[in-house]
């Protein structure tokens, strides 16, 4: 079978082309051995399914372990009905998925099956399944959010709990390890299903160490699966710069890495006629992976998110739109609910849009819905936009200055600090309209600041959008431009400043700065 890069379902290493796992493999093996109980969560799409494969299989290789991987995923509402049901379908499920492999063990378990009714009678049967294997049991329970709404499922945690402290005691013998696999930690679920839980938290799953096993790719574990692919297609390519610019576009979010790898695969190179991957198919990629109307579950399911949840959207909004900072305090509920949902990170203490992918598509989901809710800012058609093989970003900025002075003049701070650099990116769209590209960088360490670089016929735009604050942060922020220039080696940039003071002045300059041009106007 030709190998592929994957974007759907666990890889398999015989079937697809993989990242290095088998460090973060073996930690979590690790984890196992001393028998602990824990929670894999993590956000949709970020390799859990394959880890735990891989996890399975690895466990399977040593001879005084029996591993069990079993799934919530399509077991429908009638197995929470009740006590006697839930246990009854837990011990069925056990049997089936050991009917192949240990047919012993599966007849064991649909005998004791039938008299199993309460929960109390399913850990007899737990105890007496693991004595009559001799072996180190491992169970894998993999989209336990599908049981997220059902106090059920807390009994049978609690279950396990105690008879865990039991045998820590010698009083009762159960399971080696337990793994639970999701989005949400219990803590969260539990708080789902009793709001009134906040501040008075007793978890059924105290029992589980915090998972610390670092489940984004690293450069030189993407590197691997690069490797593999160009031996194996006879592609050209420097693996390991390849390697840091996928880790540049997603943070090492996995399914990102695999997409942008299967577009390059499967629609930049075949497209042409040499054998080679550059740096510049990936950069075509990502622009396929954020434009284009291209659209996954992942993204629907972060932009319901969004819609469902109007603390998330406004934080989201801040950071993305207006480069707000925001402590990364996991105990405020919408931070944790972001960093659940995988659309941020902890950047040095702040809060941080995962990756470059998210941070376009949060961009761009920002400026259609604007355009929806408000209207498309009409933007004058103007020839010099775009003359000489450039693109006139000074003319544009001054044709947006007079657009606010003439439409928002009059309008309060609190409009204009939250929707002002909304209207610059909506006045930018229809100008750029396929002629040019534009995205934008993530900003830190800097409050209420954000950089967009456009790019037009190879050449690069760099315009920073800023909150006045004054002279002293004025000239800090011309030499931040100044050398973020220099990381692009250009000599020319551009400062947008929103000004929300009553006395402000439209006006604009031109600033030299170590060398470069530096053309700032104010809002």
């Amino acid at each position: 079978m030709r190998k592929k890069f994957n974007d759907t379902g666990p890889c398999i290493p015989e079937q697809h082309f993989m990242a290095d796992i088998s460090a973060k493999l073996a930690q979590i093996v690790a984890l196992v051995e001393e028998g602990a109980y824990f929670t894999i969560n993590r956000p949709r799409q970020y390799g859990k399914t394959t880890s735990i494969h891989g996890l399975f299989l690895a466990l399977n290789e040593k001879t005084d372990y029996l591993s069990i991987k079993l799934s919530f995923e399509g077991i429908g509402d009638a197995v929470f009905e009740n006590e006697a049901v839930f246990c009854q379908s837990f011990v069925d499920d056990l049997a089936y998925r050991l009917r192949n492999t240990h047919p012993d063990h599966a007849t064991f378990l649909q005998k004791e099956m039938k008299s199993v009714g309460s929960f109390r009678r399913l850990s007899r049967t737990i105890s007496d399944f693991v004595q009559f294997s001799g072996k180190k049991i491992v169970v894998i329970i993999d989209e336990i959010d599908k049981a997220s709404n059902n106090q059920l499922f807390l009994s049978f945690l609690g279950m396990l709990r105690d008879k865990y402290i039991d045998a820590k005691s010698r009083l009762d013998t159960t399971f080696h390890s337990v793994i639970l696999a999701g989005v949400h930690d219990i803590k969260t679920i539990k708080l789902k299903i009793d709001p009134e839980s906040v501040g008075k938290f007793n978890s059924p799953w105290n029992i589980a160490i915090d998972f610390k096993v670092e489940m984004s790719f690293e450069p030189q574990e993407i590197e691997a699966m690069l490797t593999a692919y160009a031996q194996d297609r006879g592609v050209a390519m420097n693996t390991a710069k390849i390697a840091k610019q996928l880790y540049y576009f997603t943070s090492g979010y996995p399914y990102l890495v695999s997409k942008i790898c299967k577009f390059v695969d499967e629609d930049v190179l075949h497209q042409k006629e040499t054998n080679k991957w550059e740096q510049a198919d990936t950069e075509q990629a990502f622009r396929m992976i954020t434009y284009g109307g291209y659209t996954t579950t992942l993204f629907d399911s972060i932009t319901k998110y969004l819609e469902d949840d109007s603390d998330l959207f406004d934080m989201i909004f801040d950071i993305t739109i207006n480069g707000a900072s925001y402590d990364f305090n996991i105990n405020a509920p919408v931070v944790n609910t972001a960093a659940i949902y995988g659309i941020i990170r902890d950047d040095h203490g702040m809060c941080r849009i995962h990756n470059r992918v998210f941070e376009q598509r949060l961009y761009g989901y920002f400026l259609a819905k604007q355009a929806t809710e408000k209207g498309q800012i009409e933007t004058a058609e103007d020839p010099g936009f775009f003359s000489g093989g450039r693109f006139n970003l000074r003319l544009v900025l001054s044709k947006f200055q007079e657009f606010m002075k003439e439409n928002y003049a009059q309008r309060d701070e609190k409009f204009l600090e939250r929707e002002g650099r909304l209207l610059f990116l909506s006045f930018l769209k229809p100008i750029l309209n396929g002629k040019g590209f534009d995205f934008k960088e993530p900003v830190t360490g800097d409050e209420r600041r954000m950089d967009i670089v456009i790019t037009y016929l190879n050449r690069r735009y760099v315009v920073e959008l800023k909150r006045w604050r004054g002279a002293q942060y004025h000239e800090q922020g011309l030499q931040q431009l100044s050398d973020y220039l220099d990381s692009y080696s250009l000599r020319e940039g551009f400062l947008l400043i929103f000004d929300f003071r009553k006395e402000k002045e439209y006006k604009t300059e031109d600033i030299l700065v170590d060398g470069k041009e530096i053309f700032v106007v104010w809002i």
